[in-house]
């Protein structure tokens, strides 16, 4: 395994830097558990390095036109994607994910996000209303420094996804990675000042949650970001509010997956275990509990279990793994308690469940699938983030529908069936801000991604983005003296 300790714990004002006097940070690898790398978490001295810098560049970045602002950050996402195999190998050290995914998933799509938003910038101007002989025009404004707080599953992409619409409309911003996944970013922000980007305009500081809530309260900060638990989400939410400063929160999911007795059994079973098993179900947005037509679910159930019987667990360096460890041994023994409950509380364990026993070391566990679900075990109402799949039967729709929506999560739904007319009556029901039909966890940079009720607020990617990360400005112009009645 190559060498992935980097130059210093941050990347700050343009270059690595570090404070030994910063709580230590280990990443560990975790197809191995050992530790690759140690970084120090950022220190009082660190956060103001930052702090100021971001402010200063935002300055400078804010005053430049915004198609050259975007030619920045299309010559980044060229940078991305040349160095796409290093930085897939980084990301899979850092997460634990197969490469044949982090190929294609991270960096990539992290790229499509720098160019998508680079080229969209230019495009976005104020408008003007006529009012007779006066007219309003307005004019989008960036907010000043933004905060981007990250998860430990998608860390690249995540930097990418707030990043890139942040410094489009002008922003600066101070990103801090998961204590768990602190790398990817810190390439991020290199590549950036390789692109053309003021020292200060991305920086990366680690840390803990102590970190966040520095950064989160300080009265330069504009904007919040989180990608993250509800439990954290509402922690943030209350502290960036004290300040009145804008906030997108992209929290949790228990997601449902509704598969009618007339889908595609196949495209349906190949669309759970994306949903359920794609990066050792580490995924927000993942489709954990798939409702399944009576007529059809032991159908299904048979296809599902044979193929995942075929899944390659193993060293996720080698391309033709297709399911790696999870993220931590924490995360690992958490989602072992969870199958431990299912089987307690009743639901019938079809296969996994288990460590696997081919490896002795890492943080693995075999893809699982339950069925007999019921709507009130733990398995089927708590988020689990692993690749632990809860199979539940139904017959009507208008049950379905009423059983999908029950629950404080609203992140993600998808629906499977043949006729169409079916699949946008029930996609409208549900509550839900990101929804698919006949597929599941497409997330163009094209498409708006974000949830409802407590699984969040505001929107990542797409046009909507902007309207996160800039402020509108009204300008009325007086075209004849003013009258008075005095």
């Amino acid at each position: 395994m190559r060498d992935v300790q980097p130059a210093g714990s941050h990347f700050v004002d343009g270059h690595y830097i570090d404070d030994p006097a910063g709580r230590l940070i280990e990443c560990i690898y975790p197809a191995t558990g050992e530790v690759v790398a140690r970084l120090h978490s950022a220190t009082p001295a660190i956060i103001e390095l930052a702090l100021a810098s971001a402010v200063r560049a935002q300055k400078e970045w804010a005053a430049l036109r915004p198609v050259v602002r975007g030619r920045v950050l299309r010559k980044a996402a060229d940078i991305l994607r040349e160095r796409n195999q290093e930085l897939s190998e980084l990301e899979t050290i850092d997460t634990g994910k197969p490469i044949q995914e982090t190929l294609v998933a991270d960096a990539a799509s992290g790229a499509d996000a720098l160019e998508y938003f680079g080229g969209l910038i230019a495009s976005d101007t104020g408008e003007t209303i006529p009012l007779g002989g006066d007219f309003v025009y307005t004019i989008r404004e960036a907010l000043g420094v933004c905060v981007g707080i990250g998860a430990w599953n998608y860390p690249t992409q995540i930097a990418c996804w707030k990043a890139a619409p942040a410094l489009a409309c002008g922003n600066a911003m101070i990103f801090k990675p998961s204590e768990t996944t602190p790398l990817g970013a810190l390439k991020l922000a290199e590549i950036l000042i390789l692109a053309g980007a003021p020292a200060g305009l991305l920086n990366v500081v680690q840390g803990y949650s102590d970190v966040g809530g520095a950064l989160v309260t300080d009265p330069r900060v504009a904007k919040v970001s989180l990608t993250g638990s509800i439990g954290t989400g509402r922690k943030v939410y209350a502290a960036a509010a004290d300040g009145m400063r804008h906030v997108t929160m992209e929290l949790g999911g228990k997601s449902p997956l509704i598969i009618f007795e007339d889908a595609d059994i196949d495209s349906a079973v190949s669309a759970a275990i994306n949903a359920n098993f794609y990066s050792s179900g580490q995924v927000c947005s993942n489709g954990t509990r798939v409702f399944v037509h009576d007529a059809v679910r032991p159908t299904f159930l048979a296809r599902l279990v044979k193929r995942t019987a075929n899944a390659i667990i193993g060293d996720p360096l080698d391309e033709a793994t297709q399911v790696g460890p999870l993220v931590s041994e924490a995360q690992r023994n958490k989602v072992l308690g969870y199958i431990e409950t299912g089987k307690t509380e009743g639901a019938k364990l079809l296969i996994g469940g288990r460590v696997p026993p081919s490896q002795n070391s890492g943080f693995y566990i075999e893809p699982t699938i339950f069925a007999d679900v019921t709507d009130d075990m733990t398995i089927a109402r708590e988020e689990i983030f692993g690749p632990v799949m809860s199979v539940l039967g139904f017959t009507e729709e208008t049950d379905v529908i009423t059983r999908a929506n029950a629950t404080q999560f609203g992140l993600a739904a998808g629906v499977f069936t043949a006729d169409m007319a079916r699949a946008h009556r029930v996609i409208a029901k549900l509550e839900a801000g990101t929804c698919w039909i006949n597929t599941y966890n497409i997330t163009p940079v094209e498409a708006p991604f974000g949830g409802v009720k407590l699984s969040g607020v505001g929107r990542e990617n797409s046009r909507a983005a902007l309207d996160h990360y800039s402020q509108i400005k009204s300008v009325y112009v007086a075209m004849s003296p003013v009258a008075a009645a005095y």
